[in-house]
C-alpha cells in the first residue's frame, strides 16, 4: 500500500528536480513541513522527543521559571494537524522527566509544544538529515540538571536486594517454627497459640563507609543489548527487530547472573530506548566495570548466513572481511539511532578518542573464547574463533568487552529460534556459563572506587 510517507521516499529519491511541485503542486509545498510521524521515548537517563517531517524543521526553546518548570518549543513553518495531536497521547506515568504535552498553534504557521515536567532538565535540540528508515528529524533531548551516581545506584540496589532476601528468609523461618511448635489439635484441648512472624527488618541508611567497601569487593557486569529506540536494528524475515529480542537475552542473563553472590550487573539500557555507542563505552567506565558484553543478533545481505560469533576489538586491521563488514554496520547505529554531534562534553569526545590497551584486547580474547565455546554447544557457529575488528563500542581501554551476535536474525531459522523462549534460555545459559569460567580463570582484582 502506498502511503504517504512512501510516496514522498519513492518521489524524493526518482523524480527530477522541480518534478514534485508539479505533482502536489506549488500550494502544497507553500504548506510548509508535513509531520510524519512523532515519538517519545522515557528513559532513566533521558527523555527523547522526535518529530519526523518530510521537511527539516526549525524551531526555538526555553524554560519556563514561574512555578512548575515547564519546557515550551516554537516550531515554525507548521499547522497543528492530527499527528502532533497524538504527541498528548504518548506520554507514560513512568516518564522521569515528562508528566504531560500540550500542542496548540500559537501564531499562524508555529506550532508551540508545552512539556509539563516532573523535574528539572537540560535540553538539547539538534536535527538529524534523512537516512534509513528515517525523513528529517528534529530530536530534543531531556536530560537531568544533576546526573545520578550509577556506581552508587548499584550498591544501594545490591543492599536493597540483600535485605528483601533476608526478610523473605526470615518469614520462611517463622512459619516453620511456628508449625513445629504448634501442638496437635485434640478436640478435648484448646488450640495453641500461633507463633509470631518475625517483622522484616527496617531499611536503614546505609553509611558511606560500609558502600565504599561494598564497592571495593563488588563484581560488576556491564550488559548491553544492542540498539534501541530510534534503532531498531536488524529486522528478520517475518518483522522480529533485533533491538526487541536482544533487550529479552540481556534481561535474562542479568537475573542470573544476579544469582552470583557478589556480583552485579549494569545494563546499558533496560528498556526500548536508545543510546548512543560512545555513551555506553562511557556507562561501562563510569562504574568500573569488570565485564562489557554487547549483545546483538544481526543481518547479512543474504539470508543463508547463520551462526553465533564473537568478536573483540583490533587495534588494527580486522580478522576478516565478514568482520569489518560487520564492524562498520555495528557503527553506523549513531546515524539511524540520531546523535546530537555539537555535545562538546570532554567525557563524550575522550570516550570517541580512547584506544584500548594491548591487555584489554588480551583479556577481550580471553573472555570471547569462553563464551564462544559454549555458544557452540548451543547451535552453530558462525566462525570457530573470536573475530576482531573496529567496533566503537568496545573501545573502553580498562574494561575487557566482547561483542556477541547470537544468530543472524536475517536467516528464517535463526529468526524462529530467536523467537523460541526455550532456546533464547538457552543462549543465556551459554553467556552465563561462559562469563563464569571467565571469572573462574581471571579472578577481577580488588581496586578502590570512589562515590
Amino acid at each position: 500500500m502506498w502511503t504517504r510517507r512512501r510516496w514522498l521516499n519513492w518521489l524524493g529519491r526518482t523524480a527530477p528536480a522541480g518534478y514534485s511541485a508539479l505533482i502536489l503542486g506549488w500550494p502544497a509545498l507553500a504548506h510548509g513541513a508535513t509531520i510524519l510521524a512523532v515519538r517519545l521515548w522515557p528513559a532513566p537517563d533521558y527523555t527523547r522527543l522526535t518529530l519526523e517531517s518530510d521537511a527539516p524543521l526549525t524551531s526555538k526553546h526555553f524554560i519556563t521559571s514561574d512555578g512548575l518548570p515547564r519546557l515550551v518549543v516554537d516550531i515554525e513553518g507548521l499547522e497543528l494537524d492530527a499527528a502532533l495531536k497524538e504527541l498528548v497521547g504518548k506520554v507514560r506515568p513512568d516518564d522521569p522527566y515528562v508528566q504531560g504535552i500540550r500542542v496548540g498553534q500559537f501564531q499562524p504557521k508555529v506550532v508551540r509544544l508545552v512539556l509539563d515536567l516532573k523535574q528539572g532538565v537540560k535540553p538539547q535540540q539538534f536535527s538529524l538529515t534523512p537516512t534509513a528508515p528515517y525523513q528529517h528529524r528534529l530530536v530534543l533531548d531531556l536530560y537531568p540538571t544533576v546526573e545520578k551516581d550509577p556506581l552508587l545506584e548499584l550498591i544501594r540496589e545490591k543492599e536493597a536486594a540483600e535485605q528483601r532476601a533476608a526478610a523473605s528468609i526470615q518469614d520462611a523461618l517463622g512459619d516453620f517454627i511456628g508449625r513445629l511448635e504448634r501442638p496437635l489439635k485434640v478436640p478435648s484441648a484448646p488450640s495453641a497459640p500461633m507463633v509470631q512472624t518475625p517483622a522484616p527488618p527496617t531499611p536503614v541508611e546505609v553509611p558511606e563507609a560500609h558502600l565504599k567497601e561494598v564497592a571495593d569487593r563488588l563484581v560488576i557486569v556491564a550488559l548491553d543489548p544492542g540498539h534501541g529506540g530510534e534503532d531498531p536494528g536488524a529486522i528478520g524475515p517475518t518483522g522480529l527487530k533485533e533491538k526487541d529480542v536482544v533487550l529479552q537475552i540481556a534481561l535474562q542473563l542479568r537475573d542470573r547472573l544476579h544469582q552470583v553472590r557478589g556480583l552485579r550487573v549494569m545494563m546499558t539500557r533496560d528498556a526500548d530506548f536508545f543510546v548512543p555507542l560512545h555513551e555506553r563505552v562511557r556507562k561501562a567506565r563510569r562504574v568500573q566495570a569488570d565485564l562489557f558484553v554487547s549483545i546483538h543478533a544481526d543481518a547479512f545481505m543474504q539470508p543463508g548466513a547463520r551462526g553465533a560469533s564473537v568478536f573483540a576489538l583490533s587495534s588494527g586491521a580486522a580478522s576478516s572481511a565478514t568482520a569489518r563488514w560487520m564492524a562498520s554496520r555495528e557503527n553506523a547505529a549513531d546515524a539511524v539511532g540520531g546523535v546530537n554531534v555539537s555535545a562538546k562534553d570532554p567525557q563524550v569526545l575522550q570516550a570517541l578518542l580512547d584506544m584500548s590497551t594491548s591487555a584489554q584486547i588480551k583479556d577481550s580474547l580471553k573472555l570471547g573464547q569462553e563464551v564462544l565455546s559454549r555458544l557452540g554447544r548451543v547451535g552453530r557457529l558462525h566462525k570457530s574463533q573470536v573475530e576482531q575488528a573496529g567496533f566503537a563500542v568496545l573501545k573502553a581501554p580498562d574494561v575487557p568487552s566482547i561483542l556477541v551476535e547470537t544468530a543472524f536474525i536475517s536467516n528464517p531459522t535463526e529468526e524462529a529460534h530467536l523467537k523460541d523462549s526455550d532456546y533464547r534460555t538457552q543462549l543465556v545459559e551459554a553467556l552465563f556459563t561462559g562469563i563464569r569460567r571467565y571469572f573462574a580463570r581471571n579472578p577481577p582484582l580488588a581496586r578502590p572506587r570512589s562515590l
